[in-house]
């Protein structure tokens, strides 16, 4: 049996990632606020709380500044936002950020549907930013998304990813979180494609981001921890989902990847029944189905 990481880092991404995606009616700053409280009385070390995107793309996630700003930040806890382009920057930057995030994708076809460009012209566009962030000490997270498939071009070859990875990482992110979009990954495919981006950035400085459309997510962590991967983003209540993506399941439970975690004897420091009251909290204030197995089966008991 491969060696487990004695610590895996959770990087929780549920009110960015879970909630710009959500259909309907805009989701209230003070429920977005008091979801990255909760969070953050977890234990959650990491919190994805915002995007600064253009509201007219992505409504939900308008009151970026609201929320960066109303945070009653805890010590120990880091919050980020992402920032795709300078102007979002600028704007994290005037809110006191302390970390953003940048992404691109390993498929073409991908990146011109979700931003119009190609992923060459998509790096291009981050320069400016790394060299902003830089000269604020912000650090830079860098996400690869269609890591194990595109809904457009189908396969992915791990060589793809890796080149895309090391752009960014010699870009100045220093940590690359590889993602599997549209959740249709395995976990020998999951492998081979760690062992690929290894090969140019540090394992080390390298994160899993897996989404659970065809139920592979937690197999598909559980394969990358063997391979050295030791931080984990999940989405509290299994929320958001690409919304190019087929039955798109959404993130990968936080509640489920701790159970997993803390059955197998790694630490995380979080507090697996005050992270399973947060799934429940959001996901009833947005009247959403709660898709965390562990927390569904707990709040039955």
């Amino acid at each position: 049996m491969a060696q487990l990481p004695q610590f895996v880092r959770m990087v929780e991404v549920g009110p960015r990632d879970g909630l710009q995606n959500e259909a309907g009616d805009v989701i209230s700053t003070e429920i977005k606020l008091e979801l990255i409280h909760r969070l953050a009385d977890a234990g959650v070390p990491y919190i994805e709380a915002a995007s600064f995107v253009s509201p007219k793309w992505v409504p939900q996630m308008g009151d970026a500044q609201a929320v960066m700003t109303g945070i009653q930040r805890k010590a120990g806890v880091t919050y980020a936002a992402l920032t795709p382009n300078l102007k979002g920057l600028e704007s994290a930057i005037a809110c006191g950020v302390e970390e953003v995030a940048v992404f691109g994708a390993a498929s073409e076809a991908f990146s011109q549907k979700n931003i119009n460009c190609s992923i060459a012209e998509s790096l291009e566009r981050f320069a400016p930013v790394m060299e902003l962030a830089k000269a604020h000490n912000i650090r830079v997270r860098g996400y690869v998304s269609c890591t194990l498939g595109c809904p457009y071009e189908g396969e992915v070859a791990p060589e793809k990813v890796a080149e895309v990875a090391k752009a960014l990482y010699d870009m100045g992110c220093y940590e690359i979180s590889l993602g599997d979009t549209v959740g249709v990954g395995t976990p020998l495919k999951a492998k081979a494609m760690v062992r690929a981006v290894s090969r140019h950035v540090p394992v080390d400085r390298l994160a899993a981001h897996f989404h659970d459309t065809y139920g592979q997510a937690l197999a598909n962590i559980y394969a990358v921890l063997e391979e050295g991967i030791s931080v984990v983003d999940s989405s509290v209540g299994g929320l958001g989902g690409c919304p190019y993506a087929k039955g798109a399941a959404g993130n990968v439970a936080s509640e489920d990847v701790l159970y997993m975690l803390q059955g197998l004897g790694i630490e995380t420091g979080i507090d697996l029944d005050k992270l399973i009251a947060t799934g429940q909290f959001i996901t009833s204030s947005i009247n959403r189905p709660n898709r965390s197995k562990v927390g569904l089966a707990r709040c039955a008991d």
